[in-house]
């Protein structure tokens, strides 16, 4: 079976590419925006075709001599109209696997009902009516699922936040809403089993777990965490206050968090039974299972992929991010490790930031991180996905690792709220470490800012080296 995978650099498209690369009759074939973003580990076991859903030559070519294809992609982080972006590559998906004879779509969308959805989920409905408007001609599996929990999710990551932090909660009215959250791993499942199903005709398929609030899923999580919480309902938190506190509180940045909000107002239950009719023998695991078991992922450091990891927004997407060549600004400074094993100096590079903090000075960074989340940037919430390994791709606290050579190089790109764009990058060659920061300044407040801040740079950056090496030596 040749199958081709949207996504496959996003949350479920992670973690659906390894389930796939397990069977054997299957020939995967992996469509993204950016190539450098999936792993040497994998590139001798699929194809790859580069491009975008709006792009028609690129897609026409993703598709050709495809059985399935797995529809993962949304605008939801877009700057511009996304439901309009997210009309146009629906329509040229769907078209695209019409020209190429493919037999099967296969969507994941969102629970809920257009009369009452928010822009975003009602944006996902369209998507689902448009993958599904051509029943005569090809047949879409259009499953929709609620608040998926899982390690790295963006509702888990809220959730184990809030739960954490405080003990007293005041929230908004929206907590009695109802909803069915469904475990990741049964996500993939039904995603899994759906390129063998042997129904012919199109099918919506509604999947979840227990119908429960959002009030019971805060309690149940602080159970599952062994903490006592009290949640206070109050009429007054709109949904800007609802969003600008998630974004204060987890590791979500603001307009994000804005989209679940909205979202969290319209129940999202399931509408129909076609889940156990054409998949009886998945038996969706409890909310309290599921949440332990992205707890125990989270303990094992086996989390597979983050919320953060591709989407269409500035804040998961790196093309084109890595141009250093456009700097206006540099500050280098060069250490010599001597004897300690290269090895050991890069898995210290790589373990900077996140839990594992910035040494000396990361108090410092921790004031900026909190001075960037009051302008709605992403701040040092958004931690790390793993303590000692990176990839390309990766969130790391206000970074985003753009570019990543082993025992050779690893480059950042800051996605702080700063009037230009910043890199931090760290060179090794011989026995020298070398940490080069760049800055390409927006109008005369960029370079204000950049002659501003130069007196910490050398304070921060020559401590972040040492500390590098000191971390090594110990390794």
């Amino acid at each position: 079976m040749n199958i081709l995978l949207t996504g496959a650099t996003g949350y479920i498209g992670r973690r659906l590419k390894e389930r796939l690369l397990g069977d054997e009759k299957v020939r995967l074939r992996l469509f993204v925006r950016n190539a450098k973003k999936v792993r040497d580990e994998f590139r001798s076991r699929v194809d790859i075709a580069e491009g975008n859903t709006l792009e028609r030559d690129s897609l026409n070519k993703a598709l050709q001599g495809i059985d399935t294809a797995y529809y993962l992609v949304h605008s939801m982080g877009a700057k511009a109209d996304f439901e309009k972006l997210d009309r146009m590559s629906a329509q040229n998906f769907l078209d695209a696997c019409l020209e190429n004879k493919v037999k099967r779509i296969i969507y994941l969308g969102g629970l809920g009902k257009k009369e009452t959805a928010s822009k975003h989920l009602r944006s996902r409905l369209e998507t689902g009516e448009i993958l599904s408007s051509r029943p005569e001609s090809i047949q879409t599996l259009w499953f929709r699922a609620g608040v998926i929990i899982g390690s790295g999710s963006a509702s888990f990551e809220i959730i184990r936040h809030l739960v954490q932090k405080l003990p007293i909660m005041v929230t908004p009215k929206w907590v009695h809403t109802q909803t069915q959250p469904i475990a990741v791993d049964d996500v993939l499942e039904y995603l899994y089993q759906a390129r063998e199903l042997p129904a012919a005709e199109s099918l919506m398929v509604d999947i979840g777990s227990q119908q429960m609030s959002f009030k019971e899923m805060l309690l149940g999580a602080a159970e599952a965490m062994s903490l006592k919480r009290r949640l206070i309902p109050v009429p007054v938190l709109t949904p800007w206050l609802s969003s600008y506190w998630l974004m204060l509180m987890t590791p979500v940045p603001f307009p994000v968090a804005r989209a679940l909000i909205h979202g969290l107002k319209s129940e999202t239950v399931v509408q129909n039974e076609n889940a156990g009719r054409y998949f009886p023998h998945i038996q969706p695991r409890s909310y309290q299972v599921a949440f332990a078991r992205a707890l125990e992922e989270i303990v094992q450091k086996q989390v597979v992929s983050r919320w953060c990891d591709s989407s269409a927004g500035e804040k998961c997407d790196i093309m084109g991010r890595d141009r250093i060549e456009s700097a206006i600004f540099r500050e280098k400074s060069q250490h010599d490790f001597h004897d300690i094993p290269a090895e050991k100096i890069f898995a210290s590079v790589q373990s900077i930031g996140g839990e594992n903090g910035w040494f000396r000075y990361d108090w410092l960074w921790r004031v900026r991180g909190w001075m960037d989340q009051i302008f709605a940037g992403p701040g040092l919430n958004r931690g790390r996905r793993d303590p000692r390994e990176l990839r390309i791709g990766d969130g790391l606290d206000f970074w985003k690792v753009v570019d990543l050579v082993p025992n050779k190089r690893l480059l950042l790109v800051n996605q702080m709220k700063v009037p230009g764009t910043a890199w931090l990058e760290f060179t090794m060659e011989g026995t020298t470490l070398t940490e080069t920061a760049y800055f390409y300044p927006k109008g005369l407040w960029g370079r204000l800012y950049w002659y501003l801040t130069k007196p910490l740079h050398k304070l921060v950056f020559p401590d972040i080296a040492r500390g590098i090496i000191k971390r090594a030596s110990q390794l």
